[in-house]
Formats: C-alpha cells, sequence, structure tokens
C-alpha cells in the first residue's frame, strides 16, 4: 500500500481517518511490510517501514488524546488494563488473526501512546537471511556462551530465533527460550522446545533462568541480559554443560564483552574474565541498513570467534585489542562490522552517506566512500 492509499471507503468518495481497531492499523502495517506501527497523541499514525520512520497516510488527521485511549481500551484485557492504571506502561505480545506483535501502552504527559514491533510468523532460516556460513558453528556446540548484540530494531531476535532453528533442526536436544514476550512461536522438531514468557509464567529472566537449570536443559536462550544475576546465571549455565543464547544491546564484540564484565562488583571480574574467556564460542554484533534502492534493509554483521588470542585479552582486560584481533581473524570467519558496511557499499547495496552514517571509524569510511 502506498503512503496515499486510502483505508476506508465512504460512499463513492474515498477517505482516510482514524481507524476504529488497533487490529485495522496492524493489517495496513503488515501487507505494507512496516516493521513497526506508532499510535501516539497529537501524531498521524506512523509506521516504520525499511528503517524509515513516517506517516502511513500524508492527508491522516492527528491521533487526539480521545483517540489513542479508546484504541488502547479497545484491545487491552483487563489485567492489562489495570497494570496500566497502576504502573502506567505495559508490555506484552498481542496476538489476532493477523499474526503476533510485540507491543507497548504507555501513559504520557497528554495521554496514551501505543507502538507495535510486526512479528513475522515465519522462522526465517539461516540460509535465507544471508548470515554467514561460519555462523553455523556456533550452534553446534555442547556448550559455552554465544552473544547476538545490537540495537533496538537491528535483527536481534529474527537471528537468534534462526540460530534455535538450525539447533532445532539438526539435534536432539532440550531447548528452553526464556523471552520478554515471546516473538516467534517455535515448533519442537528434532528438539523439544519449551517456551517461557517473563511477567507471564515467570516473575523475571532470572527466576526463569535458575528455574531452567532445573528442567535438564540443553540449550537454554535468554531473551535480554539485562542485569547482574541474569548475566551471572547464564555464564554460569555456559560453564556447567549448557549452550546459552543471549542477547544485549551494545554495538559491537568490544564493547559487549565490556558490558558482561562490567557489570560485576570488582572483586569477582578476575574470575568472572577467567570464565568467560573459556565460555565464550562468539559474538554476533548486527545493523540493519536502508538499501539504497529503497526496497528493504540490508544485513551488516561484525562477527568474533573466540581463538587463544581473544581468550588472553579477555583474561588481561584488554578488549581494546579486539578489532585489530577481528581483522587478522578473517580466515577463521571473524569480521569487522566496518569491513561489512565496506562491502555492502562497494556492492551497490547501501550509500555511501549510510556507510558513513554506521560506521565506527568514520574517517576512514568517508576516504572509502568518496565522501570526503
Amino acid at each position: 500500500m502506498s503512503q496515499d492509499t486510502p483505508a476506508i471507503t465512504v460512499g463513492t468518495q474515498q477517505e482516510v481517518h482514524t481507524l476504529d481497531h488497533v487490529d485495522q492499523y496492524l493489517m495496513v502495517g503488515k501487507e505494507s511490510d512496516a516493521s513497526d506501527i506508532h499510535l501516539s497523541v497529537n501524531s498521524k499514525p506512523i509506521w516504520r517501514r525499511f528503517g524509515i520512520l513516517e506517516p502511513i497516510w500524508r492527508q491522516a488527521p492527528m491521533l487526539t488524546a480521545a483517540d489513542t485511549e479508546r484504541l488502547a481500551m479497545g484491545f487491552l484485557d483487563e489485567k492489562q488494563k489495570q497494570q496500566l492504571a497502576e504502573r502506567g506502561d505495559v508490555d506484552f505480545a498481542y496476538s489476532n488473526s493477523l499474526g503476533r506483535f510485540r507491543t507497548s501502552v504507555v501513559r504520557q504527559r497528554i495521554g496514551y501512546d501505543l507502538v507495535f514491533r510486526i512479528i513475522s510468523g515465519k522462522i526465517r532460516s539461516m540460509d535465507e537471511l544471508g548470515l554467514p556460513a561460519q555462523l553455523k558453528l556456533l550452534t553446534q556446540y555442547q556448550n559455552g556462551l554465544v552473544l547476538v548484540t545490537g540495537s533496538v530494531g537491528s535483527g536481534k531476535s529474527t537471528t537468534l530465533a534462526a540460530l534455535v532453528d538450525e539447533i532445532n533442526r539438526d539435534r536432539r536436544d532440550h531447548i528452553i527460550t526464556l523471552e520478554d514476550p515471546i516473538e516467534y512461536v517455535i515448533p519442537s522438531r528434532g528438539c523439544h522446545v519449551t517456551q517461557r514468557e517473563v511477567h507471564t509464567h515467570t516473575k523475571s529472566f532470572a527466576n526463569a533462568l535458575r528455574g531452567a537449570l532445573r528442567e535438564d536443559p540443553d540449550v537454554i536462550m535468554v531473551g535480554e541480559m539485562r542485569d547482574l544475576e541474569t548475566i551471572q546465571l547464564a555464564i554460569t549455565a555456559s560453564e556447567t554443560g549448557h549452550l546459552v543464547l543471549g542477547t544485549l544491546h551494545t554495538s559491537n564484540a568490544a564493547r559487549t564483552l565490556d558490558r558482561v564484565l562490567d557489570v560485576f562488583p570488582t572483586d569477582q571480574r578476575d574470575q568472572i574474565r577467567i570464565m568467560v574467556s573459556e565460555s565464550l564460542r562468539g559474538v554476533i554484533s548486527q545493523q540493519l541498513v536502508p538499501r539504497a534502492d529503497g526496497t528493504g534493509r540490508a544485513l551488516a554483521i561484525e562477527i568474533l570467534m573466540n581463538t587463544p588470542a581473544v581468550g588472553n585479552v579477555i583474561r588481561e582486560s584488554k578488549t581494546f585489542m579486539l578489532p585489530g584481533i577481528i581483522q587478522t581473524g578473517r580466515k577463521l570467519g571473524m569480521q569487522l562490522m566496518d569491513d561489512s558496511l565496506q562491502a555492502l557499499f562497494e556492492a551497490g547495496t547501501i550509500s555511501a552517506e549510510e556507510a558513513v552514517y554506521r560506521a565506527e571509524q568514520k574517517n576512514q569510511m568517508m576516504q572509502i566512500t568518496g565522501s570526503v
């Protein structure tokens, strides 16, 4: 559907106005390959499509506080309404006949805002996503820690689901996923899959992870490693014979390891560095970059695979040396984010502006792209 495609037909005249139910906005977004829908006070209905945030219809009127309150109360259940009244926000996975949507409703200064992330109903394989073949090695370990990192909306959940799907097809194990909320519903294939949702089936990631260790798991997927207790339990699980897959909101491998290590009290860090240096299998950091032709987004990816050199750097607290190790480890499947961006630019997939904007070494990327 184009920017100006009307949503409602009245008589012989087509008009765009405030729709009656959130499902109607979600249908429009899903049919047009949007990733997110925003319904906010004093704003036109907005979608994020191919990474760009813009009005769904240019001629649509602004949503009022009464509009967004009506939309919110029209689809929340009584428990969610109560939580919204008490806390001022509610986050959950909303399901309807169209599919599943990661949903956030918040009360702000002038009313209610609603944001929906559209979740693909189909788990795409690693090959379909165009993930490097060497990443399949990370799904073949019996134990250890694999981290998928990136900013909000960078495709972490999609990559994580693809890794779990690869394990699910090829192994005969027990997979437990701990998520907030559950995004992809993963049917059991070769593996037995158990999915738990934080705040619905358990109080916290830490509680769920502690419980998971008593459920005879082989593989544990932790949707978000947010706090000290969760990170500590994840590292311990990876040390005691489990393959742990987790996510963090960090932009590259060095910052990821700094975040993991710095969350611990100073007197514990030496021990944790040793544990991480031995249990880490790899770090995947990623961005989704708008394509130059406007047809979607391309995956830029940094890959760190654990080697003796990487382990030494972690133990000695010299993570600033990791970019150099990654650069010299290309034969082992490693790759810097800037190298991935450069390859996408040279293939004509992304623009020079996007490559520079998203690069770590911007001056160097400006020279490469001729943007100086």
